[in-house]
């Protein structure tokens, strides 16, 4: 019997994720540890490996699918002696097409593409007309892309007469485009037109939100969500809907600060660590937090957690998205071992090798933007966590040192709190502490 090679869970809360690229094709061989394929989650793109050897008998799942459900046969694999002919394999749910209203559809289970062993498929169904938009009626199914479904019925065309310029007849874009102008040569998009495709001018009984109209005479590339963007955009979205934010803003002198590193940095330099100020700022707020323990906190509905140790979580931009890997225990670790598993730890997440445990947990968070000149901003809450501190740039401003008007490097530091767990007197006190550590930063190392 062939083995069934299935989608892993790569992580404790990985429902599906995306088979990015396999390394083997059908016919090889391969061995225990051998690298099988890529495999991107929510967070990063790992690599799968072999527990079993023999010879990739079929791949059921092909490069680049979405919405891979954990436990799904992905492949099949012949042993020892099996022949390594193609075999069946069960269909493989994958997300249906976006609805042609914009809401959504039930999920359909559906197959890999046919192998040049694999019988013709059976004529599909010919679907009613939706919205003025019908499939064609001689049992082929319509290959249309999503823009140019969704063009097609703002403008009420038929793809049904249409003819598909695009890779293997395909409709897109320009097909529907020059399907307009036939209709209405040189005309524009009129009033009337606009207010067709205006979203706020659904009627009141329709409960569910339109999608937002396509602009149809701006040049640009539509590109699937990633599963790391639409983590993102989900639990952002539930953080601001449901999480009751409050925010506080201390500017703190720098110079102190500065100082230290670049002294630091100096003693530092045999043994090929380098200090950034995001490694104080990081050892800052852990110390912060050890000292006012009511806002290293978790909220959990019933109950209200808090910690004795201050995970801090930081926020690397790595292509396509944002991740947070944990310095664990920094409240306790010293700054050049802090500094050593920041680099560490950034440099692998742009690179999508960091484990799921190096991204998971975290008692707080903190954002850094000043290296992008911004000033000041407000940073979203990432749940479970009760807060996260958004630091902007070191600037040079007026301000009042030893009751006299000087010049200093000031930063605006703003924390965002989940008012649920943390009252406003709480996280005033973490924010003082903040402040007097990195304006005086011999307190973070004694």
């Amino acid at each position: 019997m062939p083995i069934e090679l299935k989608m892993p869970a790569l992580s404790p809360t990985m429902e599906e994720g995306t088979l990015a690229k396999w390394l083997v094709k059908e016919g090889d061989s391969v061995a225990a540890g051998d690298l099988l394929a890529e495999i991107e989650t929510d967070k990063a793109t790992m690599e799968f490996e072999a527990v079993d050897e023999g010879t990739i008998s079929k791949i059921v799942v092909p490069d680049g699918t979405d919405g891979v459900k954990v436990g799904a046969v992905i492949a099949l694999i012949a042993g020892e002696g099996e022949a390594a002919a193609l075999a069946a394999a069960p269909p493989v749910p994958a997300p249906a097409p976006p609805a042609q209203d914009g809401g959504e559809v039930a999920s359909a289970p559906v197959t890999a593409p046919p192998t040049e062993q694999s019988t013709a498929p059976a004529p599909e169904t010919p679907q009613p007309k939706a919205n003025g938009v019908a499939p064609q009626s001689d049992g082929e199914r319509l290959k249309v892309s999503p823009l140019a479904r969704r063009l097609a019925q703002a403008k009420g065309i038929d793809l049904a007469t249409l003819s598909g310029s695009g890779p293997g007849g395909r409709i897109v874009k320009a097909d529907v485009d020059g399907a307009e102008a036939d209709r209405h040569p040189g005309a524009g998009r009129g009033p009337a037109q606009q207010e067709s495709l205006d979203p706020g001018l659904r009627r009141d009984d329709d409960k569910k939100p339109a999608p937002m109209p396509a602009l149809t005479d701006i040049p640009g590339e539509t590109a699937n969500l990633s599963n790391m963007r639409k983590t993102i955009a989900r639990r952002l979205a539930e953080s601001k809907q449901t999480v009751p934010h409050f925010y506080l803003t201390v500017d703190c002198n720098l110079d102190a600060l500065l100082q230290l590193r670049g002294e630091l940095n100096k003693g530092l330099e045999g043994r090929g660590i380098k200090l950034s100020v995001n490694d104080l700022l990081v050892k800052a707020l852990a110390a912060a937090l050890i000292e006012i323990p009511a806002a290293n906190v978790q909220y959990n509905g019933d109950t209200l957690t808090t910690f004795s140790r201050a995970d801090i979580s930081m926020a690397v931009a790595i292509p396509g998205g944002l991740i947070t890997p944990v310095i664990v225990d920094a409240g306790e670790k010293s700054l050049s071992r802090i500094a050593i598993q920041s680099k560490d730890l950034a440099a692998r997440a742009r690179d999508g090798k960091l484990q799921p445990h190096e991204y998971r947990g975290g008692t707080a968070s903190i954002s850094n933007l000043g290296m992008y000149g911004i000033k000041q901003f407000d940073a979203v809450i990432n749940p479970p966590q009760a807060m996260i501190m958004a630091v902007g740039a070191g600037e040079k401003r007026p301000y009042v040192v030893n009751d006299a008007l000087a010049i200093a490097t000031v930063m605006s530091a703003t924390g965002s709190f989940d008012h649920r767990a943390i009252d406003g007197a709480t996280g005033a006190e973490l924010m003082a502490a903040f402040k007097r550590l990195v304006e005086n930063p011999l307190g973070m190392l004694a």
